[in-house]
Parts: structure tokens; sequence; C-alpha cells
């Protein structure tokens, strides 16, 4: 890593260091942003083509709402990194279906990824710098070394989980019978305990609950974190009867609920900021070392507030790929009372790209 990598990843290092609550100026966010933005269209070609042919360069682009999004199906055509591949420590692949190819995300160093992972999570899950038991409903980090979200939660299993936490997804399969017992062990201790997991896994846990006509009543600050949606993984369920059903079954009321909305072609992580606040919200706040936009795919301009469109991320932690990208994922912002811009997410819109956003092998020419 030369010194211009090694100057600017310390810049970056020194934003998000500073926590969550310690809000960035405009000015600030557009310098890192455009630093940021400089560096990746000189060294990814495949990116600096893109740019030159839409015509947006560092010497153009005057504010960091101008910078190109990279798509997230450029992830699936393109080695998009600012380093060579073959140094990168971690590689994470999305997920996908069997009939599609993975989009990868490459990271050069860890250490920007951690640092995001770690302030987030902390602000948002453990306000009360609480350390309990970590039920976790994925993979760990060993058994699937190219998910981006088993890497997330083994991180923070590591610097937050108390020593008795645990996985209950192995070899594919979600052991509902260990995590019951778990569950029960909990309850006769009045011990608060920790569930992360996908949407889908919940549902398992929850069918398997009624089926079994088991109810639980875990201990006062036990809480949970899902994330994902369950979309042909099982059968589909709203987030609010989601929620009820941990309350009735779990007894975690929905003030102790929190969705992580995350990508593995992402850094950073989004929470919504119920456990903050005290309050069920479904809103997402964006950490300072990040923006959201809501981009109307038809003109590819930023929606007016609670205008719904495709919700685009800039992530500064993103460093070593692209910092700007254009999801297909659809939602609506708004500032709230303290000025900041957050986001709430409704869904999936496939096949809705923005207007003037194709980054495809036809339409770049890499020299």
């Amino acid at each position: 890593m030369d010194q211009t990598a090694l100057n600017l990843q310390k810049q970056i290092l020194a934003l998000i260091s500073r926590g969550v609550a310690q809000a960035t100026t405009e000015a600030e966010f557009d310098q890192s942003a455009r630093d940021v933005f400089a560096f990746q269209y000189e060294r990814c070609a495949v990116y600096r083509a893109y740019c030159d042919r839409r015509k947006q360069t560092p010497q153009s682009v005057a504010h960091w709402k101008e910078i190109p999004a990279a798509p997230t199906s450029a992830f699936k055509d393109f080695v998009l990194t600012c380093f060579p591949v073959e140094q990168a420590v971690a590689e994470f692949h999305t997920s996908g279906t069997t009939r599609e190819q993975a989009g990868k995300h490459f990271l050069a160093t860890l250490e920007l990824y951690h640092a995001a992972i770690s302030l987030n999570f902390k602000a948002h899950l453990l306000p009360d710098f609480a350390r309990l038991p970590m039920m976790v409903l994925t993979p760990s980090p060993e058994e699937a070394p190219y998910s981006s979200l088993s890497h997330m939660m083994g991180a923070v299993m590591e610097e937050f989980g108390a020593d008795d936490s645990a996985y209950y997804v192995e070899d594919g399969q979600l052991h509902l019978e260990k995590l019951v017992r778990d569950l029960c062990e909990a309850q006769w201790a009045h011990q608060p305990v920790f569930l992360l997991g996908t949407a889908f896994a919940f549902v398992h846990l929850f069918d398997h609950c009624v089926k079994e006509k088991l109810e639980f009543e875990m201990a006062e600050g036990s809480r949970a974190m899902e994330t994902g949606g369950f979309k042909g993984r099982s059968r589909e369920l709203s987030k609010a009867d989601l929620y009820v059903l941990f309350e009735r079954l779990l007894g975690i009321p929905t003030t102790g609920i929190v969705n992580e909305y995350g990508m593995t072609e992402l850094s950073t992580q989004f929470y919504d900021a119920t456990l903050r606040v005290g309050k069920r919200t479904d809103w997402k706040a964006v950490p300072p070392w990040a923006r959201a936009l809501v981009i109307d795919p038809n003109t590819g301009r930023e929606a007016a507030d609670n205008e719904r469109g495709l919700i685009r991320i800039l992530d500064v932690a993103n460093l070593w790929s692209m910092m700007c990208v254009q999801t297909e994922d659809l939602g609506i912002a708004q500032q709230n009372d303290s000025g900041v811009v957050e986001f709430e997410v409704l869904g999936r819109a496939a096949g809705a790209e923005v207007r003037g956003c194709s980054l495809n092998a036809e339409n770049i020419v890499v020299e």
C-alpha cells in the first residue's frame, strides 16, 4: 500500500472513529467524498472509463451528489477494486440465485470495514452497553467465508458478545432444537439474550414454536436484530406481522427489535434508531461517514422528500472498491429534526435501473 492510499485510509478512519453521534459538516463530508472519488477514478480503470463516458471526472464534479454511482449489477460483471485483486485480504459474494452470477466485493484491508461495523453496531444495538449472549441464526464466518453477513456477525460477537454466544446454523441447517433448549435455559435463569439473524430464519423459528406450542417470555433487556428479506426462501410475511411474532412468541417487544440494512457491496450497515430512541421507527439512521439519496429512476435526479425512488449510498469506508453504489432497493428519504437525512426501505425494485446508470460490458472500454 503506497503512501497516498495510507494517508487517505487514515483520513477516513479518523472520520469514522469520531463515532455516530458526532455529525460531519456538509463541507467536511463533501471534501472526503470527492477525495475518495478522485482516488477511485485514478485507480480503477473500469470506473474511470465509466466516468469519462459520462463526462463526470474529479475535475468536473463539484459536489458529492454529482459523483457517478456504480450499479450493484456491475459487481457481477467487473472486478471493481482500487488495488491488485490478488492482494485482497477478504472477498465477499452476493447470494443471488442459482442462475445468476454472484457479485464480488474485494477488500485490501479490513481496518475501515471493521471500524464501520463496530461503531455503528454498538450505537444502534447496544446503546445501554449490555454484554449479552448472542444467539446468531446464520452460519459462522468459518463456515461461510464469502458471506459479508457472517463476517459481520463474527466481528460483533467477538467484540460485544458474552462468552456463551453461539451460532445456530451449521451445514446449511438451522438447529431449532438447540436454539429452543438455549432459549429455555436463558428464560429460567432470567438472562436477557440478543438474537441476530435473517428474517427468513426467524420465520422458521416462529413456525416451529407455533407447531410445538412454545411461547417464551425472555428477560427484560432482550433484543433482536433482523436483516434481509425472505421472499423465495420461506413463506412471505410482512415486517409488522413478523414483529408481532417476536412479541407473542419470545416476549421481545417491538421496541427491542432493530432492522439492519446491509449489502455485500458496501462496508457500512444501516440500522433503524428504535433502541437508541426507545420507540419503534422504520427510518434508517445514516452515520456521519456515509450519505443516502433516493433517486428518481426516470430522471436520474434526486427525488423530493418522501417521494419514492431507488436508494443510492455513498460510503467512504468503501475506499478500496466503489464508494458510490446505486442499489435496486426502493425507498423514501427525509430530513429529521436535526437536519440529517434518513431513509426507509420499501422493498426491492428489481429491473428498475436508474436512467444513465448502466455500467455493463457493452458500454465500457478500458484502455
